[in-house]
């Protein structure tokens, strides 16, 4: 489960006031709930994931994540808790250039000294789902933009976490890629009693989750069925 309340951010600018991304912003996403977040690009949807995962801290206000108050950890206790307990699907990809697709895919199960047949038949099979069987001694840099999004989807999800998020999960994948992407990622909430959020401008995307959330200069609010999202793709 994922529980903010009251949260805000605010990024100092060069010789300018800071300015505010969010301001007392509350949400709670339950186990087994895959929630949809949309809004205009540079109104903190990708900020809102990274304080959820630990990779920035608020101004004031609570994040707690599977029973975890964020704010009662320090820097060693976030990694442990995102590599033991998290799935993150960044917009960059972050795949490392110089490990094997299966090396990159095996990194949070390596992280948690999973190795051996069952590590690998688990890489093997996610390799599979994301339509990258046979790929798994390919190196990055012989992976198409697509292909790397899928790699980096894989990787969030082979050690079933319990909290999967996702930063525009679909943005370099054709639409065929892009609806099974999403189909996983919302088939590993499922299946694993996981909480899911992804922030997106796909309609299709949004879709698929069970509620729409809309981020506005004035918070979260649910998002009514054919309003636009904000800086739709499709």
């Amino acid at each position: 489960m994922i529980e903010i309340h009251a949260l805000s951010r605010a990024y100092a600018g060069a010789g300018t006031a800071p300015r505010q991304v969010f301001e007392r912003l509350s949400l709670t996403v339950a186990r087994g709930e895959y929630v949809a977040i949309v809004g205009a690009s540079g109104i903190g949807k990708s900020t809102l994931l990274n304080l959820i995962a630990g990779l920035d801290r608020p101004d004031s206000g609570t994040v707690v994540v599977d029973g975890v108050d964020l704010a009662t950890c320090d820097d060693d206790a976030l990694t442990e808790l995102r590599r033991n307990r998290m799935g993150f699907v960044f917009q960059a990809f972050h795949v490392l250039p110089y490990l094997s697709v299966a090396a990159n895919v095996a990194l949070p199960l390596a992280l948690q000294r999973r190795h051996g047949p069952d590590a690998d038949a688990r890489v093997a099979a996610m390799l599979g789902r994301v339509c990258l069987g046979g790929r798994g001694d390919a190196r990055p840099a012989e992976l198409s933009g697509g292909e790397l999004q899928r790699v980096a989807i894989a990787r969030a999800l082979v050690h079933r976490p319990a909290v999967v998020l996702a930063d525009e999960p679909t943005g370099n994948l054709d639409p065929a890629s892009a609806r099974q992407a999403i189909g996983l990622l919302r088939d590993a909430v499922k299946r694993d009693g996981a909480t899911g959020i992804i922030a997106t401008h796909s309609r299709a995307a949004a879709a698929s989750a069970d509620r729409v959330l809309k981020l506005t200069a004035d918070g979260l609010r649910e998002h009514a069925a054919g309003e636009d999202h904000g800086d739709d793709v499709d």
